[in-house]
């Protein structure tokens, strides 16, 4: 065995450097004490002073931990009480005003909701509150625990003090994969510390520090044991209305999305630069799947959850995603709406040369900013990959929460605002029959042209043999969502709907050239019906929404010059609807639904074809062709179709519950990882508070 790991296994047991290889390795002091809790005897019947010695001492985390878990059933009841009373004193140890007995003691804590847990991973949660704190006195124990965290969080003590109880509360929450079956939480539920969370939200101080560990604590609050019983996280959630709280808020979340962003960015223009450019530019796109897989980062579905969450359940929320801003860093001062044109404003706080660039105004990104640009951002940089399962459920996330945004009235009326343009450079995919788009051109437009944007890049991008069908059917029902808004107000967006259109006629042509491979796996009826409803609406209420009449002659156009592929479709569901078998009904509803497409093919094409003939021309110019269009509405007989502006709207109940129980068990999993107490180092703490002591 070498030097090192002889070293490193006396370090894991706790023991300290040999003094000489003939003696016996001295234990730790506090390692001899946690030996002394475990066995039958009350340590401080020898030793009056046990306890307050104990937490004087650096804690020993693996030690604690280790001796913990490696207890059988019999040891466990024979130190049952002295795990109790450790428990206990740790409580009491929370009151005291010298800091490194705290500190010590919500280490202690943790290791003991770790080591107990570990230890009784097929036991259930009832032993595991004995074990710790005792059926007696569980109730009176958590009440304690749980005032101390309040008043620790809230009081103007060591910000390392605040960070290591945020730190215990994650320790707490995630010791189980499934944070509903962890029934300390129960305590949590009754001893609520939601003020405690928002307290250090609101304040731009605090917000700065622990904004983030606070966010994360509140989502996965919100998500115990959320579809059996009163959560009442999600209840005082649902109620806040108070401004500066839902600021800070929506700022915890725009900084963590804002990095990620920036993150993700550095990386692509890493892959961008050298060797490996030329070398990409010189042999084609063949390396564009090893970019893709060098550009990932980390996901953050924590924070998407945080935002879900606030938006989903806080209709006062929804005032936050518009909240303009320079993308700044949480520890400056809340900023006040600022008047609608953009600003030539970083999105990072940008640097003192960056200010005195006379070029930076050029660049789209510099400008105002809001936590929905942001998101947008984000939405865009995870959705184009969705083959790792990671990726899948923050693409998936990111919709449901565009579905929420979509059929909200307030947010339908600051996306579509005229007055509120933004320019918002979304992440395009790269693809090897486009050019990469000069981001310069985008113009600056009301944010739901972005929103539409990002579903339509969607759409071209994922028709492939790991069909994303789920995904698929939310961005078509958010875009039908958008337009129902723009029906009912009589919105006329300048939009380039052809690229739309484009797209989803496109779609069909995937559905209909992979029919068989797909049918074993997705009802594509559903989505086709779902993309032939989008065409209904622009044919019976287009002339209420699309921006000039052209557009609708254009609508028109496109069904027309891509009658082969409404056609096959045709073709397609008529076969399958007159054939007994399981598709028999979703297939019969497209064609129903097909009636209005037909009968626009079926009156101008013989009306193109008589033009051409006439005139002597082998092919039509577009010109001609909305020539012939715009003669011939007049004898163009269309059939009223009920119910194309209606649209059934989000719950969570029953339909996601699925998705959001996996989705928290991932998000504990790895915040669980991401939670070790060294990232407060002890050494740090023990330097800080030795003046103290």
């Amino acid at each position: 065995m070498s030097g090192c790991d002889a070293m490193a296994q006396e370090k894991k047991a706790g023991l300290l450097r040999r003094t000489s290889s003939s003696k016996k390795p001295l234990k730790e002091k506090v390692v001899l004490m946690y030996d002394e809790i475990f066995t039958k005897d009350d340590p401080a019947k020898t030793n009056p002073r046990f306890w307050d010695e104990l937490f004087l001492m650096k804690v020993n985390l693996e030690y604690l931990e280790g001796k913990l878990e490696s207890l059988d059933g019999d040891e466990v009841m024979v130190v049952k009480d002295n795990i109790n009373s450790l428990f206990h004193h740790c409580v009491l140890a929370l009151e005291e005003e010298h800091q490194i007995k705290v500190v010590n003691a919500l280490q202690t804590l943790c290791a003991l909701f770790r080591g107990v847990h570990q230890k009784n991973k097929s036991a259930t949660g009832f032993d595991i509150i004995n074990m710790l704190v005792g059926f007696d006195k569980a109730e009176l124990r958590m009440k304690d625990l749980m005032e101390s965290l309040d008043s620790l969080l809230c009081g103007d003590g060591s910000e390392s003090l605040k960070s290591l109880c945020l730190k215990l509360l994650l320790c707490l929450v995630t010791v189980t994969d499934n944070i509903s079956q962890n029934t300390i939480l129960e305590y949590v539920m009754i001893n609520s510390i939601f003020e405690a969370i928002l307290q250090i939200v609101s304040d731009v101080s605090s917000r700065g520090q622990h904004g983030y560990d606070a966010v994360v604590l509140l989502a996965l609050l919100v998500n115990y044991r959320k579809y059996e019983s009163v959560n009442p996280y999600i209840v005082k959630l649902s109620i806040v209305d108070d401004e500066p709280t839902l600021d800070g808020l929506g700022m915890v979340v725009h900084q963590a999305l804002t990095e990620y962003n920036r993150q993700y960015k550095n990386k692509e223009e890493e892959n961008h630069g050298g060797f490996f450019s030329t070398l990409t530019s010189m042999v084609g796109n063949m390396f564009i799947a090893d970019t893709e897989e060098k550009l990932s980062v980390q996901t953050n579905e924590a924070i998407l959850l945080a935002l879900y969450e606030a938006v989903h359940l806080n209709r006062n929320f929804i005032t936050v995603l518009a909240q303009s801003h320079p993308e700044i860093e949480m520890t400056a001062a809340p900023v006040t709406p600022i008047p609608t044109t953009p600003t030539s404003l970083g999105t990072t706080p940008p640097s003192l040369d960056m200010m005195h660039n006379p070029e930076l105004p050029l660049d789209p990104n510099l400008q105002t900013s809001n936590l929905l640009i942001t998101f947008l951002k984000y939405s865009s940089i995870v959705m184009q990959d969705t083959k790792d399962e990671h990726r899948l459920n923050s693409a998936r996330l990111c919709l449901i929460i565009l579905t929420c945004i979509a059929e909200d009235q307030y947010a339908d009326a600051f996306l579509h605002d005229d007055n509120m343009n933004f320019r918002v450079n979304l992440h395009r995919m790269p693809m090897r029959h486009r050019k990469k788009a000069a981001d310069k051109t985008i113009p600056s437009r009301p944010l739901v042209c972005a929103v539409l944007d990002l579903m339509v890049e969607f759409i071209v991008t994922h028709m492939m043999k790991e069909f994303p069908m789920d995904l698929y059917m939310r961005c078509v029902q958010i875009i039908h969502k958008l337009i129902c808004y723009q029906k009912k107000c009589r919105i006329r967006l300048h939009y380039t709907w052809r690229e739309l259109w484009s797209a989803l006629i496109n779609l069909l042509k995937f559905l209909l050239s992979n029919e068989t491979t797909l049918l074993a796996k997705h009802n594509i009826f559903q989505l086709a019906l779902q993309v032939v409803s989008l065409f209904n609406m622009f044919i019976t209420y287009g002339d209420t929404f699309l921006p000039t009449p052209s557009s609708y002659d254009e609508l028109y156009y496109e069904i027309v010059r891509m009658h082969q592929v409404f056609d096959n479709l045709y073709c397609m569901v008529l076969r399958v609807s007159t054939n007994v078998g399981q598709w028999k009904e979703p297939a019969s509803k497209v064609t129903y639904a097909l009636v209005n497409v037909r009968a626009i093919i079926n009156h101008f094409n013989p009306k193109i074809e008589s033009y051409a003939a006439v005139n002597h021309i082998s092919q039509l110019s577009e010109d001609q062709v909305l020539e012939v269009v715009r003669s011939n509405y007049d004898t163009l007989t269309l059939k009223l179709q009920d119910g194309l502006d209606q649209f059934e709207r989000y719950s969570e109940q029953p339909k996601e519950t699925a998705f959001f129980k996996e989705l928290v068990r991932s998000i504990s999993v790895n915040v669980r990882k991401n939670v070790s107490l060294n990232t407060l180092s002890q050494d740090v703490l023990l330097k800080e508070f030795s003046s103290i002591s």
